[in-house]
Order: C-alpha cells, then structure tokens, then sequence
C-alpha cells in the first residue's frame, strides 16, 4: 500500500551548502560525482569540538576516506577511527599521529594488528576472547577497551549485535586481557546511526553506566569512555545544531560517569555529511500501466553506486532540480542497474517536480557520507562515483 502525501518527502525546507550546488549547477558532469567543500567539513568540525569540550573528536573514516579530507582534518587536531590496514595507512601518510589513531574495529587481520603496532599504534578495541589473544600476541602491552552492545536505541538507523559483547562478558574479558599483559582501560558503545536528537542518548548512556560502575567495582580502573558516533547530519527532519547537540550529550554523559579522564567521540556523518552533494541525472520517467498512481524515475545513480544507505529507506536523502518551481508530484526513485533490488524509495514516495524528464539535472543533498566509500567498482557496467574537491 502506497503512503499518503503526508508521507512524501519532497525537497528540503534547509538550503543546502550552497557553494557545492552553484558548483554543481555551472559543471557538467558525464557521470554521478560527488562535490565536496572541506570548508564546510572544517566548520562542522569546530562546531562539534565547541561542544564536546574535553572529549578527543575521533573522525569516523570509513565515512569518506577522501584524502583532501583526512588531511585537513589532520591540520585541524582531529583523532581518527580506523577500521583497517588501508585506513590507518593513509591517515599515516598524510601526516596523521600514530597516538591520534584507534584501532576500532572489533574484526581484525593478526597481521594487521601487528601492523599497526609496529606503526605505534596502541589503542585497539576488542569484543571476544579471541580478538584479545590476537591483540595479546601481536601487540604487546596495548590499551584495549570493550565495545558492547547496547539495546536501547533510538536512531533511525539502530545498529544490528555484529559488534559489541553482552554486558555479561565485560568483566571476563577485561580479566582475560589484563592477565595476558595488556591494559584494559575502557568501554564503548554506538547508539546508532542517525540520533536525531542529543536526548535519545539518554537511555543508551544509562545502560553503558550500569556496566562501567560494574568493572570499576570489580578492580578495573577505567580512564576512558569512547561514546562513538550517532551524531545526525540532516535528511529532511529536524536536527539540533551540533554543538548544541554535541554539548547536551557531554552534559548527559558527565550526569552519568562523573569526570572522565578521557572521552572519545567518532563522529562521521555528522562531520561530513553536509559538506558534499552528488550531481545526478534522470535516466527516464515511466509508468507501469495507464492507471498507475505513481510514475517512476530512474537516476543514474543506485544503490550499488553510491547510495547503498537508501536500503530499508533508512536514510532519507532530499533532492533539487531546475524544475522545483514547477508543479509536484510523487514518484518511485530507482537506480539504473538491472537488479530489482535497486530501487531507493517505493515506501515512501518521493516529491518531485511533474515535469521530470529524461536528462534532467538533480542534486541529493548532503551526501557528503557512505557514498563514495559504498560505490561499487562498476557493477553493471555503470562508473563508480566520482568525487570533486573544490
């Protein structure tokens, strides 16, 4: 059952930065590219440092890898989460601190744990036995804190039990990794992608506390609470500014673990999100049958070239064209790839201009984040997605 117009999501009633969009709108492009402005990522940095106070900004980097933006945010302080080899390496050989960087995947290679050792690299986070004995063996005497799995969640995008450990085993493992000489100093959790608003953290923070009162009860001396990411970015409803935002969720943190020496926060798309947008074409606009309710658009961008988030309609991009001023309608966006799977939006129709047409312009909006990184290397045929710094 299709939604109600209630339900449509049209264009954003925020503008979008509009350095990006005059960019897009005097270029041509011969394929999806995304634009990004690293001004604007600097402004987004400054706005959530204001606000987080004392806690050390960790950048997210499997969010976008671009090295224009690694590298100024290098120049800026910036820490950075690392989910692999290849991460770690190029926040290295851009100039990046061995001791700005954490190892925060809880999956990793022996050989790249080794690596990153080796590197100077000694914070790593681990969920089981298992990722203990290897961070034991390849990098001796390292700092590792526990990530757990949290249930409560507010965010438009929960995140699933991959990673994390029940609270259960916080204790066994912190013991497991002191007696093989390592050094458990903290927690750290992910609220889920996409927290709207700094009080949905309320009931994540309660349970994580629950379970730091516990290890330090059981001997464990922590210093460090790594809060991880969750900070919004907008896809057309409301979201508090971010160094509001990001000020509130110090605010509740401090009302739940007191002073901490050291806090960790890994924003991602919420630094960078809002500091790109993707140039794409309607490929064609077609009805189904004579009676069908909604047409049918078709971008040349999909699922498998940059918009993988849309899955579930999780992620609820906003769309310009040259033809807003025009008459609106709802329609049922799609990809260009020959997968059924590739379709972006059917729940909740999409408001675009009646007029539409095949080789139209459009900008998605704030798309600065898991875009160019979920491209695929050219399934289909069609290019993966190009990226412009201006």
């Amino acid at each position: 059952m299709y939604a109600t117009q209630a339900d449509f999501v049209g264009r954003s009633s925020v503008a979008a930065p509009s350095r990006v969009e005059d960019y897009i709108r005097s270029t041509q492009f011969d394929r999806p590219t995304l634009v990004l402005d690293t001004d604007l990522v600097a402004d987004r940095f400054h706005a959530l440092r204001a606000g987080l106070g004392h806690a050390a900004i960790h950048y997210a980097v499997k969010a976008n890898p671009e090295r224009a933006i690694v590298e100024r945010l290098i120049g800026l302080g910036c820490h950075f989460d690392a989910a692999s080899r290849a991460e770690i390496e190029l926040c290295l050989g851009l100039g990046a601190h061995p001791g700005s960087i954490s190892f925060g995947n809880t999956v990793k290679r022996a050989s790249d744990i080794a690596f990153a050792h080796h590197a100077g690299i000694t914070l790593f986070a681990a969920d089981a036995e298992e990722e203990i004995d290897k961070i034991a063996a390849h990098a001796p005497g390292a700092e590792i804190y526990i990530r757990v799995v949290v249930t409560a969640s507010e965010a438009d995008w929960p995140l699933s039990r991959k990673f994390g450990c029940a609270p259960g085993k916080v204790i066994p493992l912190m013991r497991r990794a002191r007696e093989a000489g390592l050094r458990p100093v903290g927690l750290s959790f992910h609220v889920g992608s996409q927290t709207r608003h700094a009080a949905m953290w309320g009931a994540t923070l309660d349970e994580v506390a629950g379970i730091w009162a516990a290890a330090r009860a059981a001997g464990f001396d922590l210093d460090l609470l790594n809060i991880g990411g969750g900070f919004p970015a907008f896809y057309g409803e409301e979201v508090e500014p971010p160094a509001s935002y990001a000020a509130e969720v110090m605010r509740l943190v401090a009302a739940r673990f007191g002073e901490v020496p050291r806090v960790m926060a890994e924003p991602g798309r919420g630094l960078v999100a809002e500091a790109g947008a993707i140039a794409a074409e309607v490929m064609l606009v077609s009805k189904k049958s004579d009676t069908d309710t909604h047409r049918w658009v078709y971008l040349d961008i999909g699922k498998f070239s940059g918009l993988a988030e849309t899955i579930d309609e999780a992620i609820r991009y906003q769309f310009a064209t040259e033809r807003d001023h025009e008459p609106m309608g709802p329609c049922i966006l799609a990809g260009p790839s020959c997968d059924s799977a590739d379709v972006l939006y059917e729940r909740r129709p999409v408001l675009l201009p009646l007029g539409l047409t095949s080789g139209d312009r459009v900008i998605i909006r704030n798309a600065g984040a898991y875009t160019s990184t979920y491209a695929s290397v050219g399934f289909n045929g069609f290019p993966p997605l190009d990226v412009v710094v201006i």
